[in-house]
């Protein structure tokens, strides 16, 4: 027979451990332990090694935040609404990624929703998200033109509304940047791959394109303009444009791209027809995606900090939901120029440039004075 061990009765559960478990442990206040706990602004009057004792006691005790409750106490969710066009793209994952990492490291959720541009879903889906509680948005390539019910930070956002911070990137010295770089290796005729008439940055970027172009005294030709269609997030968006450019049979010894894997796509067509990259035709594409530097040749384009981007938009909505720190309209954002080896002189043009030697070097271009 066997005899039952002495201790708790089986099949009770454990007791659960609570905020008021620690303080009575700690013999301190459950506000003290819940303040230290949830880094709040109560913690800053806490001597720091008051708040060390009450993390590792929470550690040793193994304690479980309980976020239903705390949710109810407070009146809030701490979940975030994130809409973007795509996720699956290098573009959108690396600034959802910047996202998920600032608020996971500040105990928010996000619940992300994709429109690919329809605007009855993206409605639909506003909606969603507010019945499940959001207290704010961020917004990825998303074109937004009625002020939000919550407080919103757009990625790439180029309209003024009310309500709305838009984080935006210098397209004009992005453009700069590319365009003297090419102009500095001696090419005058350069082809161009506009981007799809949906993207939130399409019409900004080009408008800034051409006044760049008309202050270098570079002309911008409608036979080497090229319009990107499709929703393609690969490489494959870029081979037809490629493939059309190369068949209206007008010559041109450099492209500037919308897009990384618009210039990738558009450098298959090339080589395809026989074309070397650098040396007959020099390549140059926008975002500095991760695969853009082991590209083949790597490429050389104008960095948008995609990453830091995902994070500041985080790091907005969250002050703006919590009342710190002023609304602003817009943040700016400044692009880098990264050289790699898709670019070089242009034909019979002898001209000293630095070129990465493997994918993992690159160089900063300063526009000159």
């Amino acid at each position: 027979m066997t005899t039952p061990s002495k201790g708790k009765p089986e099949g009770r559960k454990p007791e659960r451990v609570t905020l008021r478990t620690i303080a009575e442990h700690l013999n301190l206040t459950p506000g003290t332990v819940s303040a230290a706990l949830n880094n709040s602004a109560a913690a800053r009057s806490i001597p720091e090694h008051t708040k060390q004792r009450i993390l590792t006691a929470a550690r040793e005790l193994n304690y479980r935040p309980n976020f239903f409750a705390r949710s109810l106490r407070l009146q809030r969710t701490y979940t975030i609404g994130v809409i973007a066009e795509e996720i699956g793209d290098a573009y959108g994952s690396m600034i959802i990624s910047g996202i998920e990492q600032h608020l996971r490291q500040h105990n928010f959720f996000f619940l992300t929703v994709i429109h690919r541009h329809d605007k009855k879903l993206l409605q639909t889906y506003s909606q969603m998200l507010q019945s499940r509680g959001v207290e704010g948005f961020i917004t990825v390539d998303t074109s937004i033109t009625e002020p939000p019910a919550l407080p919103t930070v757009a990625v790439a956002g180029h309209q003024r509304v009310a309500g709305v911070t838009n984080i935006v990137l210098d397209h004009k010295r992005a453009a700069k940047m590319a365009l003297q770089h090419l102009q500095n290796l001696g090419h005058e005729e350069i082809a161009f791959l506009k981007g799809q008439p949906f993207s939130s940055d399409s019409v900004v970027r080009w408008n800034a394109i051409e006044e760049v172009a008309e202050e270098l005294g570079l002309r911008i030709r409608p036979e080497l303009t090229v319009q990107i269609e499709g929703t393609d997030s690969t490489p494959v968006i870029g081979y037809p444009v490629g493939k059309e450019l190369l068949a209206r049979k007008r010559p041109f010894t450099a492209v500037f791209a919308y897009n990384d894997i618009s210039a990738i796509g558009a450098i298959w067509a090339f080589r395809e027809a026989g074309l070397r990259v650098p040396e007959d035709v020099s390549v140059v594409g926008f975002d500095d995606i991760p695969g853009a530097a082991f590209s083949n040749p790597s490429l050389t384009t104008v960095r948008q900090p995609l990453l830091r981007m995902g994070q500041i938009a985080a790091q907005t909505v969250i002050e703006r939901i919590e009342k710190r720190g002023s609304e602003e309209p817009e943040i700016a954002i400044e692009p880098e120029f990264v050289v790699r080896e898709s670019s070089g002189p242009a034909p019979g043009r002898h001209v000293p440039v630095p070129v990465a030697t493997g994918t993992s070097k690159s160089f900063r271009v300063e526009l000159e004075k």
